[in-house]
């Protein structure tokens, strides 16, 4: 397997220091501290949790990181502020300025993930100890939309296969579903009914195993904030954004495909594997090229690459399949 060796810079020089402290429009957002009340509960048989929600704003809050040897681009990176007031988040908007106005509210500790299904034994984990688990590494990747938009992100995190391994799932166990935060009493909470939620997500085992895949607690050095999924999400580089879930509370092993939220509402444009394909297109638009974010309107337009970049690294996932038919 080939693995990109990243610049060697320290994270805090990975930007000048006065493009992503200015927080003007992110404070706005994100940290106008407000009060949530309620149960929260993901919505989902057997996953049933109860937060009492302590409102923080944790915005800002330093993380202490590594260099990453799986850094894999050296491109300019999106600046803070488009990556925390360009996002999908439905729960909390569906276009792309509401999350950052309207997840102020978003109750991030006590936070607790939850495992079960083909696991030896369930068990909870509490974010605390997630980000203790071991050193944090600053990894830069690119984000590619289904919508034809990118961005280059730098992530902080660690593998999700720790966690995992954390998780002694069972040898029937093939894959896993990620089930995020679902409280509609939280404040500013989208009540769309078209959407069936939790918010559900799943990869199979050996993509969820792979080192590029990321369980996430920050970016650009720092702690995550609401409107890209806090306090802990899922990056997977190498496929649309969509499958990278945010602010996750539940963990499944199952020995079949987990239901996905987007797959389920509409089956003809998601696909389960939705891997970034520039020959395979969205039935409404194309995907061979995208559109990178922050940068001059001349200059944003760019051709997508197989598997977002990363095909040296997981091509061999998918030796043998029908990339058009498993898109």
């Amino acid at each position: 397997m080939l693995i990109g060796k990243p610049p060697d810079i320290p994270s805090s020089a990975i930007t000048s220091k006065d493009r992503y402290l200015n927080r003007r429009r992110f404070l706005r957002g994100a940290v106008s501290g407000v009060v949530a009340t309620g149960v929260a509960a993901l919505g989902a048989e057997r996953l049933a949790e109860v937060f009492s929600p302590r409102i923080g704003a944790m915005a800002g809050t330093k993380l202490e990181t590594v260099k990453s040897p799986l850094t894999t681009t050296g491109e300019q990176l999106t600046s803070y502020d488009d990556i925390t007031h360009y996002n999908n988040f439905y729960e909390f908007g569906v276009n792309k300025d509401e999350p950052a106005k309207n997840a102020g509210g978003l109750p991030i500790r006590p936070w607790t993930i939850r495992v079960d299904g083909k696991v030896k034994a369930p068990k909870t984990f509490d974010i605390d100890t997630l980000l203790k688990l071991r050193p944090l590494e600053d990894r830069v990747y690119r984000h590619r939309c289904v919508e034809a938009w990118s961005m280059v992100i730098p992530w902080v995190g660690y593998s999700l296969s720790e966690f995992i391994k954390l998780c002694d799932p069972l040898p029937s166990a093939k894959y896993v579903q990620f089930l995020s935060y679902y409280d509609k009493h939280v404040e500013k909470w989208s009540l769309d009914q078209a959407i069936s939620w939790p918010y559900s997500e799943g990869l199979r085992m050996d993509e969820a195993m792979h080192p590029l895949a990321l369980l996430t607690f920050g970016l650009y050095g720092e702690v995550l904030p609401n409107q890209d999924g806090a306090p802990v999400r899922i990056v997977v580089p190498w496929k649309y954004g969509f499958k990278s879930a945010k602010s996750i509370v539940g963990v499944r092993f199952l020995d079949k495909v987990p239901p996905t939220t987007w797959n389920d509402q509409a089956p003809s444009e998601y696909g389960f594997y939705s891997n970034v394909n520039p020959n395979v297109d969205h039935p409404r638009w194309s995907q061979k090229t995208e559109r990178r974010i922050g940068l001059p309107f001349y200059a944003q337009r760019r051709t997508t690459l197989m598997f977002n970049g990363y095909a040296d690294q997981v091509a061999s996932l998918y030796t043998g399949m029908d990339l058009k038919r498993n898109y």
